[in-house]
């Protein structure tokens, strides 16, 4: 008979979690951020508030966002005019959307990352789905599992308002669930739809202006395992070790509530500064391990929140220009799509390396740091070891 210690060892894996492979999706619509305001103001019948349309502009302009995909298009918005008005009652509308939506587009991420991955989707063990929109019963998780058509015994966990910092959160609990379960095969799935936050403008609670300036639709998947069978499959970066916590001061910093109107935010304070000023605690903390305290000597994957949070971190740490250059350039092509962003940088970071015939997935760097911010103010920190990119022989 086994002990339990002897059981609990069998159970665990050797090796630390690795993300085996990355997809990505969006919706088919693409909304260019030099015409956004225009086709804002129109479609919520605000073309009458042209000072509050140039300030708008104005942070269109200084966003560094390109475009933008949606799920909401012009006929949706004019079927469904309440979710156009700045507060009217129209939760059921955006849960009918949310609902089915999100998890279709997990799909479509989860798919491309299942196909890299080149197993067979039997092989997944567990499911992590993780949303900010359409809380429902049973969930997106489920939802997914169908439509993937996976085993009905993978183990589900879903995460619903967590917001910008779970693409860290998601990683955290992959690591765990990896490492602590021999053989597992954890898909992770961060699906973002704007649809809940949408509203019309108002004069008098310019945050939300800044969300509708900011936020777009995305879908990231990853697989995550430990102990890769080398043989088949391609680990692209090691999690090597995951924290979180509550910056001090910031009470309210970041807020979300679920009402009839749909989900409305509040940046109550200096974002920006709250998170620049503690942001080289949780670096040293992190990386005391390593006695790493060059910060230009990591690669870096961080939640583009909006341009003001990198200025200040990239000034705050004196990092040099071309570490955040994967983060805005997710920002300029995709706007923020909470959870969704860091793995979409992850995966933005690996091609280049590739193309760039880099060493490693990491631009070239063993060493990296993964960054979620959010609300609370949240801060996860996951640091991540790159692998060596194959050497691909020339045919």
């Amino acid at each position: 008979m086994a002990s339990v210690e002897e059981i609990r060892k069998a159970q665990r894996a050797h090796g630390p979690a690795n993300i085996l492979a990355i997809g990505t999706a969006t919706p088919s619509n693409c909304v260019s951020q030099a015409d956004y305001p225009d086709y804002y103001f129109r479609i919520t019948n605000s073309e009458h508030m042209t000072e509050l349309k140039e300030k708008f502009r104005r942070m269109c302009d200084k966003s560094m966002i390109k475009k933008r995909y949606m799920h909401l298009d012009e006929n949706i918005l004019k079927e469904n005019p309440n979710m156009c008005a700045y507060m009217a009652p129209s939760l059921d509308a955006r849960q009918d959307i949310v609902v089915v939506e999100v998890p279709k587009l997990g799909k479509e991420a989860a798919t491309k990352a299942i196909k890299e991955w080149g197993q067979p989707k039997s092989k997944i063990t567990h499911l992590v789905f993780c949303t900010t929109s359409g809380v429902d019963m049973p969930g997106a998780d489920y939802q997914l599992t169908k439509l993937l058509g996976l085993r009905p015994s993978v183990k589900r966990l879903m995460m619903y308002q967590q917001g910008c910092f779970a693409g860290g959160t998601v990683l955290r609990l992959a690591k765990d669930l990896a490492e602590n379960n021999k053989g597992a095969r954890v898909l992770v799935v961060c699906s973002e739809i704007t649809a809940v936050t949408f509203r019309g403008p108002t004069d008098t609670h310019l945050d939300s202006l800044v969300g509708q300036a900011l936020f777009g639709d995305g879908a990231a998947a990853i697989i995550v395992g430990a102990d890769p069978d080398t043989s088949i499959e391609r680990p692209l970066f090691e999690l090597v070790s995951a924290a979180q916590t509550i910056l001090p001061d910031s009470d309210g910093a970041i807020d979300g509530h679920l009402r009839e109107v749909g989900l409305t935010f509040h940046l109550l304070k200096d974002v920006p500064g709250i998170i620049s000023k503690n942001i080289e605690k949780s670096l040293a903390e992190a990386f005391a391990p390593l006695g790493i305290r060059d910060w230009n000597s990591l690669f870096w994957v961080a939640h583009p929140g909006g341009p003001a949070i990198l200025d200040q971190v990239e000034s705050k740490l004196g990092l040099k220009e071309e570490k955040l250059r994967a983060t805005r350039h997710v920002l300029s092509e995709y706007g923020n799509m909470s959870s969704a962003c860091v793995l979409f940088i992850l995966d933005e970071m690996r091609k280049n390396s590739m193309e760039e015939g880099k060493a490693t997935t990491g631009e070239g760097l063993e060493w990296g740091v993964l960054f979620g911010f959010g609300p609370g103010l949240t801060v996860e920190t996951v640091v991540l070891h790159s692998i060596p990119v194959p050497v691909v022989a020339n045919h």
